[in-house]
């Protein structure tokens, strides 16, 4: 299916919106891998993301009406499994902000040398970077993936996620220098985590 084209993204929409098993699944098939990725980077493991994205899927065929064709069906879709990875995060108990310090991060700028590892980082495999970024906590991780991996402004995390933008910023700081130490970790012990 070419998803850009318009008309036939419309058709397949309504065909979806109206309960085509059939449309419901080249939708799936087209958009199952990428949306999995999403959903790992804000899981515990494969079979929670599994889950959370067969939640997301019954949300996007919900919602299908509503789709708009002024964009692209993949970014309104993957739109849909990020809201619903951060709602899920968010109603875990274990994830919890962090607040101390907060006021310390108010003013720092976004980029504090995190870039400087990403060359380097680049010749690692996906793989091992995923595993870095599952190893944060879940306020971390979510901040993150948020931040870095969506493009979402500290303004909207904290609006999204209910926190100050300092905390935002905290959070982000602290992801990346836990990510800094398990990459030198990593490149210390070349290439095996300890």
């Amino acid at each position: 299916m070419n998803f850009s084209d318009k008309e036939a993204v419309e058709k397949l929409v309504i065909a979806c919106a109206k309960g085509d098993r059939r449309s419901q699944q080249i939708v799936y098939k087209a958009f199952y891998g990428k949306m999995l990725g999403v959903c790992v980077r804000y899981s515990s493991n494969r079979d929670e993301a599994k889950d959370l994205l067969h939640d997301s899927f019954i949300k996007i065929f919900e919602k299908l009406k509503n789709f708009k064709n002024e964009g692209s069906l993949e970014g309104w879709v993957r739109r849909i499994v990020v809201n619903n990875a951060i709602d899920f995060v968010r109603a875990k108990k274990e994830f919890v902000l962090n607040y101390d310090d907060e006021s310390q991060f108010e003013n720092i700028p976004d980029d504090n040398h995190f870039d400087s590892d990403i060359e380097e980082m680049k010749k690692i495999k996906a793989e091992i970077i995923l595993s870095f970024v599952q190893k944060l906590s879940p306020a971390y991780k979510t901040v993150f993936n948020m931040y870095v991996i969506e493009s979402y402004t500290h303004k909207e995390i904290a609006d999204y996620l209910e926190i100050s933008v300092g905390s935002s910023k905290s959070n982000l700081a602290k992801a990346k220098m836990k990510l800094r130490e398990m990459f030198e970790k990593y490149k210390n012990g070349k290439g095996k985590f300890s």
